[in-house]
């Protein structure tokens, strides 16, 4: 499909959606989809090409096939399709199901070449890129075929390659775990999580190892297993603390040890623990003034500014809107990701909404949009304020709010 085509594709499904009272959450549910995917098919982001993806969404709008895609073949004429076009993680899921190289297992062979490790140098790292930017459909198209190029490449190279080729398979599970993450896929974050420890681990890389323990720790915390996030990540404190305080640490040690406290912080703050998580903050800001500068070591983008973002998050999870709004006027997230500068921005105005200040909490949140307007669309919290915006204005809310609450489907 072409973006024209995808858009007027998207607007065909939003019309059928809504002519049968459905919301995007309700429609996603009964075809066995997620709500993110849904979300990025009406707005003519994700393709759908697959014509057995045609039919389950046909079904589920209960219309023929031939009303949803007027140019798709009949039953009778019906061909396999030869579209490789993903939609969303789903790709992305099916590399995680079951062994990434097994036809390695029965014909062991050395079919690596030396010349290939700067091109997965650059996919692995492109990667990450894509997962800043919430660019999923992408992602999951690139997954697909570099996952398993890895695998096989960490089996057959020799010695002398094996540990980097680890290394970038360690990174890349990584940002596929952080993608479920955000995408409310905890499930196959938590495989995607355990996979890059151990290749972190074989690569002899340990900060690798702890960097997957936070991927991990993230996993738990979308399952709502705050009990699993603080065991894991506290093992991995107080093993790095006393590495640290023993040792000349590097600042990728303090990089990665931050990143720990202030995944600490929001598993204090997800269960309601004031104290504890303002004192894992403080941890957080303490190693931050002894880095001194904001990082990005392995991909966790740790420094004094991303703890302060992460200040002004716990403080609306624990209902302080006034501090988070004190934290974070005027913090200059500018050097960070497009994903932690959104991140800003929906927290302030989770945190301008708990204080009644709504055109501030609205302006917040379309600037967050414009940035990343996946996250926004579809995560949990940025739709619940929203919801709670409208019911707050009623028949008073403005177009802006009312063409916001339509984009993310907030009032289903």
């Amino acid at each position: 499909m072409s973006p024209e085509e995808r858009r007027v594709f998207g607007a065909r499904v939003a019309d059928l959606r809504k002519q049968r009272g459905l919301t995007q959450s309700e429609l996603a549910a009964a075809i066995g989809r997620t709500s993110s995917w849904l979300s990025q098919v009406e707005r003519g982001i994700q393709p759908v090409n697959r014509l057995d993806v045609l039919r389950l969404l046909a079904d589920g709008l209960g219309v023929p096939l031939q009303v949803l895609q007027p140019d798709a073949p009949s039953p009778v004429e019906q061909e396999p399709t030869t579209e490789t076009e993903t939609n969303d993680l789903d790709q992305a899921r099916l590399v995680l199901s079951g062994h990434p190289a097994i036809d390695i297992l029965l014909s062991p062979r050395e079919d690596f070449r030396p010349s290939t490790m700067q091109d997965l140098r650059e996919a692995a790292e492109r990667i990450w890129d894509l997962t800043h930017t919430d660019q999923f459909a992408e992602l999951s198209a690139a997954l697909g075929p570099l996952v398993p190029r890895l695998e096989r490449a960490a089996r057959t190279a020799p010695e002398e390659y094996r540990a980097e080729l680890h290394g970038l398979t360690a990174r890349t599970y990584q940002a596929l775990a952080a993608a479920f993450v955000r995408q409310n896929e905890a499930d196959a974050a938590w495989v995607a999580a355990d996979r890059a420890i151990r290749e972190a681990e074989l690569s002899g890389e340990p900060l690798g190892v702890f960097a997957g323990i936070y991927r991990l720790a993230h996993a738990f915390v979308r399952l709502k297993h705050l009990d699993q996030a603080e065991h894991a990540t506290m093992m991995a404190v107080n093993a790095l603390r006393t590495y640290v305080n023993d040792h000349e640490p590097m600042p990728q040690h303090l990089s990665v040890l931050g990143s720990l406290h202030l995944m600490l912080a929001l598993v204090h703050a997800r269960a309601g623990e004031r104290a504890a998580a303002r004192k894992q903050i403080d941890k957080a800001r303490e190693v931050a003034r002894q880095l001194g500068e904001d990082r990005n070591d392995f991909n966790l983008e740790f420094g004094p500014t991303n703890v302060e973002i992460q200040a002004v998050s716990t403080a609306v999870d624990l209902g302080d809107a006034g501090e988070a709004i004190d934290i974070g006027q005027g913090l200059d997230a500018s050097g960070l990701s497009i994903e932690r500068r959104a991140r800003l921005l929906m927290d302030l105005g989770r945190a301008h909404a708990q204080r009644r200040h709504f055109g501030d909490a609205l302006s917040c949140l379309l600037e967050a949009e414009e940035l990343a307007p996946e996250m926004i669309h579809t995560h949990i919290a940025a739709r619940a304020v929203i919801r709670e915006l409208m019911l707050v204005a009623g028949r008073a809310a403005s177009d802006e709010l009312r063409a916001l609450a339509e984009r993310t489907d907030a009032l289903g």
